[in-house]
């Protein structure tokens, strides 16, 4: 589609420099992502709203120590961030979480990934959750699981799941050149089929299933390793309907990179999602237009390709990427998190997190120094969400052998802002695969509601718009497999739910 106002980059004022306060004394016990070398990788975060209060909670993967459920107990909007330990069972071995409400009721549920079976834990909307995993027929796996996505697909009762399996530990001849099958898992009826096998395997660490060209037709992107793989893999595209992967035939180009995460968002304004690849040395920032992705040029700023701060001069290892308004100007700025694998020599071990923060001609300058979460930490999960509903996203940063970090967002003289909680009737009743357009008189943003991408772990919850200077908006959705609403004004600065129920389209 055409966007007749593409987003007016130098419109914004410039906001002050980003400032973050350390929480982590609000967390009841120091949580460490722990393990050998089969929790090298993972370590991600789950944000979902257990209870239905507005407050989102964490549930956090643990590796070879019990994984935890911490519930938002924050008094109020810029009250300290403070949280209680949650009931959720203590599983072992997970490597991420994903939330989703599963099966339609209206509670979100998880996708617990792990390193053995994987899990599906029914929430009770109380933040109590009890293993559903045998009662959707779901095959659980027995592999290395480390990154997940899911869609809605047309009158299907169940989202289909994607899950990405890494290193497959019973080859003999493994760890290099061992890469497992990938799998998507299709509902029939009100149960689950077998495991489709998405094959050969790259060794996957990212998935996200996107409608990246915006014809309401989903597709699924997976960011691979190529330690493991060392030759002949590479970044891959399939289509769900026919199942199949884009070849170069069709236009895919193929990037071989040590892919460890996957982030989406329109960072230009064209109204497509770009996204944030994370990798061993250079980050990788990908324009799309519709019809296929261009690199970023090294001017852009976006690489973040050694340490920016501190004497550790050697490459950096990117994991868990977001893009996401930090102070609300309306231009999508970039967190990384950073951290060695575990002792690569070659790679930095000093390797600070990436806070890049988009200038007005469309540049990033890195200040996470000056914010203060550039923390020294081997860091895997992370995200960026609004814990305090001031309207200010704050930062869970997952750490490897080190405790999780909890930063609360103090950021002075943000813009305005909206959040955007989305319901339709069904078993999609939050309307994943939706897209919502935001327009001031700067032009229109656009962000599509996705479940994937990240570092094994993602983000249920309101979508996030930086207006800037304005205070008022003009908003519409498109709706899955609908067409788009009526503009609506709205006031800024407020949690907005929209209904399908009562919006047209």
């Amino acid at each position: 589609m055409k966007h007749a106002l593409a987003l007016c980059l130098a419109a914004a004022p410039a906001a002050a420099e980003p400032r973050f306060v350390d929480r982590a004394d609000g967390l009841p016990v120091a949580h460490v992502y722990a393990g050998g070398w089969e929790h090298f990788v993972g370590g991600g975060v789950a944000v979902l709203d257990c209870n239905g209060d507005a407050r989102p909670d964490l549930y956090a993967a643990g590796g070879a120590e019990p994984a935890r459920l911490f519930v938002n107990e924050t008094a109020g909007p810029g009250a300290p961030l403070t949280f209680r330990h949650g009931g959720a069972a203590p599983l072992t071995g997970v490597t991420g979480a994903y939330p989703l409400d599963i099966d339609g009721d209206g509670a979100l549920d998880l996708v617990v990934l792990r390193l053995g079976p994987n899990v599906v834990l029914k929430g009770d909307g109380a933040c109590g959750f009890t293993d559903a995993t045998a009662s959707l027929g779901l095959d659980p796996g027995d592999g290395w699981t480390t990154a997940f996505s899911a869609t809605w697909e047309p009158d299907r009762q169940l989202p289909t799941l994607a899950f990405g399996n890494y290193v497959d530990r019973d080859d003999p001849d493994g760890p290099f050149e061992a890469c497992d099958d990938n799998a998507l898992v299709r509902p029939e009826g009100d149960r689950y089929g077998p495991p489709v096998p998405l094959s050969p395997g790259w060794c996957a660490l990212s998935m996200l299933i996107s409608d990246w060209q915006r014809v309401d037709t989903p597709e699924l992107r997976i960011s691979n390793d190529r330690h493991y793989y060392i030759r002949g893999g590479h970044e891959e595209m399939w289509r769900l309907d026919p199942l199949a992967p884009r070849t170069e035939d069709e236009g895919w180009r193929r990037v071989s990179l040590w892919g460890m995460g996957i982030a989406s968002g329109d960072v230009d304004g064209n109204g497509y999602p770009d996204v944030m690849l994370t990798s061993m040395g250079d980050q990788l920032l990908q324009f799309n237009d519709g019809t296929g992705w261009r690199d970023a040029p090294y001017a852009q700023g976006a690489t973040a390709q050694r340490p920016h701060t501190g004497d550790d001069g050697r490459p950096s290892t990117g994991w868990h990427a977001q893009i996401a308004d930090v102070d609300n100007d309306a231009r999508p700025d970039i967190f990384v998190a950073k951290g060695n694998v575990d002792q690569m020599p070659d790679m930095a071990m000093h390797d600070p997190n990436t806070l890049l923060m988009q200038q007005p001609d469309g540049t990033f300058r890195e200040a996470a120094a000056a914010a203060g979460i550039a923390t020294m930490t081997r860091a895997r999960g992370a995200a960026l969400a609004d814990l305090d509903g001031d309207g200010r996203l704050d930062l869970v940063v997952m750490n490897r052998r080190a405790p999780m970090e909890l930063w609360q967002n103090a950021t002075p003289g943000t813009g305005h802002w909206l959040s955007v909680t989305l319901a339709q009737p069904g078993p999609n009743g939050r309307a994943i695969g939706a897209w919502v357009e935001l327009r001031t008189a700067d032009g229109v943003q656009a962000q599509e509601l996705t479940v994937g991408g990240g570092h094994a772990g993602g983000i249920a919850g309101p979508l996030h718009f930086g207006l800037g200077p304005h205070a008022r908006a003009e908003i519409r959705v498109r709706w899955p497999g609908g067409g788009w609403s009526d503009w609506r004004a709205v006031d800024a600065d407020r949690a907005l739910s929209l209904s399908r129920t009562h919006l047209p389209g």
